[in-house]
């Protein structure tokens, strides 16, 4: 019986030993966050063209085409503004106040918007993009008849025009 007993227990001992162990279960894997999928290219911003050409105006001594010294600035900065606008073109209107005859103050107007169109060409503007135009006393800005009002319709109008010489790119004209 002793053997029996034995071998019982010796059975029982590799019955015991012959179960494996299940493995050990793995710690938890860290999950590796994957990088952020790259941000959409930016859409090409398209290059902004330069601002217009903005309108102005120079003025004038009484019954003369001189241009003052302070017309020579406003028609530079013109010129600056026109060459960064190739497309552009510009209209020189010229204006008289209300003396003298129509005929007198168109002829003044012509001469006047000619010496703005002249020292825009002297300092490099191609003659093809001005046009210049008399309105003689035709259109004041100013009503009246007394010295601020003469002094505000002795003027040049400087008015940009796109390619088509004589189509103003402005809401309204200027000399109005």
């Amino acid at each position: 019986m002793r053997s029996l007993r034995s071998l019982s227990a010796l059975l029982l001992a590799l019955v015991a030993c012959s179960h494996a162990q299940p493995p050990p279960t793995p710690p938890p894997a860290q999950a590796i966050a994957a990088p952020p999928p790259p941000a959409p290219a930016p859409d090409p911003v398209a290059a902004r063209p330069p601002p217009e050409v903005a309108p102005a105006s120079i003025y004038f001594d009484y019954d003369t085409s001189e241009l003052s010294p302070a017309s020579r600035p406003v028609l530079q900065d013109l010129l600056d503004q026109a060459r960064a606008r190739p497309d552009q073109s510009v209209r020189i209107e010229g204006n008289c106040d209300e003396r003298g005859s129509r005929e007198y103050n168109l002829a003044l107007g012509q001469r006047r918007a000619e010496a703005a169109r002249k020292y825009l060409e002297n300092l490099g503007m191609d003659t093809s993009r001005i046009t210049t135009v008399s309105n003689g006393k035709e259109r004041p800005r100013a009503s009246g008849s007394d010295e601020a009002a003469w002094k505000e319709n002795r003027r040049d109008d400087l008015i940009p025009t796109s390619g088509n010489v004589g189509v103003s790119s402005a809401a309204e004209p200027a000399s109005r």
